[in-house]
């Protein structure tokens, strides 16, 4: 848990100042604003993320389970 959340923490925070980007040019509400970074970071960075690290399995003898970008 703790190597994964080294991976999703920096994600999480890029993901952040790019939604509050985004929603500073769409809503003139500084409180807007923020919630919509927040939200934007947390379930659409934060969740995409953790599903990709967490999806990640070794490769088998077989060739299968193999990660492909």
């Amino acid at each position: 848990m703790a190597i994964t959340l080294v991976f999703i923490a920096p994600a999480i925070v890029t993901g952040c100042h790019a939604s509050h980007g985004i929603a500073k040019h769409i809503m003139t509400s500084e409180t807007w604003q923020v919630v919509f970074s927040v939200i934007g970071a947390t379930v659409v960075v934060g969740v995409t993320a953790y599903l990709r690290v967490v999806g990640m399995t070794a490769a088998d003898g077989s060739g299968r389970n193999v990660v492909r970008a």
